[in-house]
């Protein structure tokens, strides 16, 4: 038990430091969102109304509406890059020297991802705290009770961006196939618009936004924050983490990058 536990404060550890070194990625991660939030929310607002009925029954803005999906995606692009260091640290090696560790392979792997998604969860408080000043301030109790919601989509999209990085095997070919899987998963969800508008526009594109696992992951934070469960999203969110995570678990393949430049 001492030996999985200093294998998960290393790993910890190992991206804590990774994050305070990069200091700019606070401030990258923070942008996306602020911009969404104080730039383009007047517009959208404009256009969808001044009040949106939320699915808790109540009468929200939109400034409001939209603040769940952004911190999901903080934890979206987070899990993207985190998968891009799993893959750079596969290129360079640091990967397999990791796994020559006595422990489970598994286990490893999850305290990546584990490592991972509590950087997000960093993230995604400092947006939350700057979207309070803003005056989006949801209940004090609700962003204690978003946590785990936050930890859970967090682990759900690191897991996939684990998934989608053992298919790639070259570093190269990352940046065009994230944002294939980010703007897709994204702006087809119910992040920035209720899934009600999407039906009044389109039905074809409303059924799309509402068999995406990242409208379940949005709609789970958006209730968690005001301290309401949705246990739909909630076993959707949970059921794809299991099965992203074992999948990951299973196709991961240390030995990409040496292949490929024994075959170069």
């Amino acid at each position: 038990m001492i030996a999985y536990w200093e294998c998960l404060r290393g790993v910890l550890l190992r991206e804590w430091l990774r994050f305070a070194q990069q200091r700019t990625r606070l401030l990258s991660a923070l942008v996306r969102p602020l911009l969404w939030l104080l730039v383009f929310a007047a517009g959208f607002r404009a256009a969808l109304g001044i009040a949106i009925i939320a699915p808790y029954d109540t009468y929200i803005t939109y400034e409001t509406y939209i603040v769940p999906g952004l911190a999901c995606m903080i934890l979206l692009f987070n899990g993207m890059q985190g998968s891009l260091s799993m893959v750079y640290d596969r290129e360079m090696g640091s990967m397999r020297v990791l796994l020559t560790s006595p422990l489970p392979r598994g286990f490893l792997l999850l305290a990546k991802l584990l490592a991972t998604s509590l950087i997000s969860l960093l993230q995604v408080y400092a947006f939350l705290a700057v979207a309070w000043f803003y005056g989006v301030q949801p209940p004090a109790w609700g962003l204690l009770a978003a946590l785990p919601a936050l930890l859970l989509v967090a682990l759900l999209l690191a897991a996939l961006g684990l998934l989608l990085s053992n298919g790639i095997r070259q570093l190269e070919n990352f940046a065009g196939v994230m944002n294939f899987v980010i703007f897709p998963l994204f702006f087809l969800s119910s992040a920035l618009y209720p899934l009600w508008k999407m039906r009044e526009a389109s039905e074809w594109l409303y059924w799309l936004c509402a068999i995406n696992p990242f409208s379940h992951a949005v709609e789970l934070v958006r209730f968690a924050l005001y301290e309401r469960f949705n246990p739909l999203a909630g076993a959707i969110c949970l059921g794809l983490t299991l099965l992203f995570a074992v999948l990951a678990v299973i196709s991961f393949n240390p030995q990409h990058a040496a292949l490929r430049r024994s075959a170069g």
